[in-house]
């Protein structure tokens, strides 16, 4: 139950009570909490201190106006929290505040946590008190019951730091918004063909050489057109330990991505015998799709296990990422040491041809099997899909719907991130001054009517079903993994992605990503709902977003894209970008899609490409 005039929360809680009125948090509240939830109220008192100047105190014994309690009658990951005025005879100056938060478990209490600062409204977004000059300004709280829980165990966001780097603290800033969300899962794209972000002891080439480029495109890889100005950095592991702890303070969980067999020229610049081509020909200055991929030898394995032993160290987290999208097969069909490595492997197509296109899926699956043996679980891209891959093995669906259902019916756990909706780096509005307009047109409404799994996707499309199931015939011989286990996978929840081929500042990725990643948030966090465009839901959302939620980034200072358009300074001037056409694409590829890497060229791959031109 949600009351119109509420707190204006969100993402929006599945119940909330406001019968009116505010009480004060009064400075040196005492607040108490269970050890298990000690994380999640050390995070609140830390950031409500520092925005109204006032001390809440630890109590481990004795009354306290603020209490975090676990209670086992809640969903994992719900709380609920009631603040009233403290009852008289207690001592307590009329109007004072308590507040009593219940969670299921420690990420109930993050997210009670992040409600708690929203409830006291914008000012507790600030680090620092505004009216500073004023003695005694107290928090606020509204007279409030809320009950609330998540809709999906997965919400997640990717930071691409690869294209662009962010330094380190605008990093911690990302996740300081992203948590503010109630988002659970940051995944950093951290190796890409444009740089290597993460520092590799074992080969310091790869930050040496690999995590610098002289130069980058502007605007869309199609026009040639460049800015002559090198760009780079990396992180140290110290610094990734960093950010783990500082995420982990925060309720998320950081999964790192080393994109392999594609992606990769940064690696093959430092290390030019991990390619195909076994050139140095430097890291690539441009976007768009490369031929230049790795040679899947036994060399190539040996290296990126040595590279994920590192990467495991550093990171705790369940997940890692192994990438595994668009990879052109074309130079290894021109090598005939990699035939007949295909050919050796038993990886044929069903004519009994040998197929050099399959070795993309044996290889992932080989680097998935090490991650498993660590106790871990890969995550790939839905491209990386075969018999050969371990069925723990989580798949992000981002060409479309369809492969994700496909990958759900092969007994694959999901994550679905369909770039046809909740690519944030694609244009958000159709303004004539949209700072280098790329990708669909998805609007602030059409991403908070996103469906993971809309309803007219009841079953994947044959084709992609055989392509998972017979796309290996000797799957056994090759160290496939497909046998006898057909349960069908999970769908974990859903994921924004944040790439930043156009986007090479810390202003730029507020822009493409907010207001929009706080209506994806509600879509992954609150119960399910009618939200198309233009529904009283969305309605009320856009209403609770422009009077509630952008005055807290406001305060926080975020340079989103204002709901109207952008700013003057916001704008890009003459930088050109590649839009493209969703209802054209959609009526060729339907719920797969077009992008990604194509034998029949596609979106991605050939610079004049159009929807017309590939029926």
């Amino acid at each position: 139950m949600h009351q119109p005039g509420g707190p204006g929360l969100v993402p929006l809680p599945a119940s909330t009570q406001a019968p009116g009125g505010s009480v004060l948090l009064t400075d040196g509240a005492r607040v108490a909490a269970d050890p298990a939830l000690r994380p999640a109220a050390r995070w609140w008192r830390r950031v409500t201190e520092e925005a109204y100047g006032i001390d809440l105190v630890p109590v481990t014994d004795g009354p306290a106006d603020v209490v975090l309690a676990l209670a086992a009658d809640l969903p994992a990951g719900g709380y609920r929290i009631e603040v009233r005025e403290a009852p008289s005879g207690t001592g307590a100056t009329p109007g004072t505040a308590t507040v009593r938060v219940e969670a299921a478990d420690l990420a109930g209490a993050h997210a009670a946590a992040q409600t708690l600062r929203q409830l006291a409204g914008p000012s507790a977004f600030r680090r620092a008190p505004a009216d500073y000059r004023t003695a005694g300004t107290l928090p606020a709280l509204p007279a409030v019951r809320v009950e609330d829980h998540p809709r999906f165990e997965w919400r997640g966001v990717l930071l691409d730091v690869a294209r662009h780097f962010l330094p380190k603290h605008d990093v911690l800033r990302f996740v300081d918004l992203a948590a503010a969300h109630r988002l659970n899962v940051l995944q950093l794209h951290l190796t890409d063909d444009q740089g290597w972000r993460v520092q590799i002891d074992r080969y310091p080439e790869l930050t040496r050489t690999g995590a610098w480029r002289r130069e980058s495109t502007v605007g869309t890889w199609r026009t040639g057109s460049r800015d002559g100005r090198p760009h780079g950095g990396f992180y140290t592991q110290d610094d990734l330990r960093e950010i783990v702890a500082y995420t982990r303070d925060r309720g998320i969980t950081v999964i790192p991505e080393i994109d392999v067999p594609g992606h990769v020229e940064a690696a093959v610049a430092a290390y030019p015998e991990l390619g195909t081509r076994k050139d140095r020909s430097g890291v690539r200055t441009t976007w768009g799709i490369s031929q230049d991929v790795l040679d899947p030898s036994e060399g190539s394995l040996a290296f990126f296990r040595h590279v994920l032993d590192e990467v495991l160290d550093v990171f705790d987290s369940p997940w890692i990422g192994l990438g595994g999208d668009e990879v052109p097969p074309t130079l290894w069909r021109e090598s005939p040491q990699i035939v007949e490595r295909a050919r050796a492997l038993g990886l044929f197509d069903a004519g009994g041809t040998v197929d050099v296109g399959l070795l993309h899926g044996w290889f992932v699956a080989r680097l998935a099997e090490h991650v498993s043996a660590a106790g871990r679980r890969a995550v790939v891209w839905d491209e990386a899909v075969s018999p050969m891959l371990p069925r723990d093995v989580v798949v992000t669906s981002w060409r479309g719907y369809a492969q994700g259902a496909a990958a759900l019916a092969a007994g694959h756990d999901v994550v679905m991130a369909p770039e046809q909706v909740v690519y944030l780096d694609h244009r958000a509005g159709d303004h004539p001054a949209e700072p280098i307009p790329v990708g669909f047109l998805r609007t602030i409404e059409d991403v908070y009517s996103f469906d993971p799994f809309p309803p007219g996707l009841v079953e994947p499309p044959s084709s992609l079903v055989e392509l998972v199931e017979t796309q290996v015939s000797t799957s056994s011989t090759s160290g496939g993994a497909a046998a006898a286990d057909h349960r069908q996978g999970r769908l974990l929840g859903a994921q924004a992605q944040v790439w930043t081929e156009h986007l090479d500042s810390a202003r730029r990725v507020d822009y493409a990503t907010y207001p929009r990643l706080a209506a994806f948030a509600e879509v992954a966090w609150s119960p399910q709902a009618a939200r198309e465009p233009g529904s009283e839901r969305s309605k009320e959302f856009l209403e609770r977003l422009e009077r509630h939620h952008l005055p807290r980034l406001d305060a926080y200072g975020v340079e989103y894209r204002p709901l109207a358009g952008p700013h003057p300074w916001q704008t890009r001037p003459g930088v050109q970008g590649y839009p493209r056409d969703l209802a054209a694409e959609t009526a060729v590829g339907g719920w797969a899609g077009l992008g990604g890497w194509r034998e029949d060229g596609g979106a991605e791959n050939l610079p004049e490409w159009t929807p017309a031109s590939d029926t």
